[in-house]
């Protein structure tokens, strides 16, 4: 007598909710937001460096500056 193997079912398609998602090899990944003990040390290494050139500016300009970089903007 001869056996047969069973037969696979059929594979099915992944929807776009099941299928891995694709990452374009261009854009790097999206950073995580800096903690505000790290923006505020970042501010304020901007504020002594802008002191010691002599330049005038504001805590928030410091502060902004400071996400900007640590952002990576």
């Amino acid at each position: 007598m001869k056996t047969t193997k069973p037969k696979a079912a059929p594979k099915t398609k992944k929807t776009a909710a099941e299928a891995k998602p694709v990452r374009n090899k261009k854009t790097p990944p999206a950073k995580a937001m800096p903690g505000e003990e790290e923006i505020r040390e970042k501010a304020r290494e901007i504020y002594f460096e802008r002191i010691a050139r002599g330049e005038h500016g504001t805590p928030e300009g410091d502060w902004r500056e400071a996400e900007e970089l640590l952002m990576g903007s």
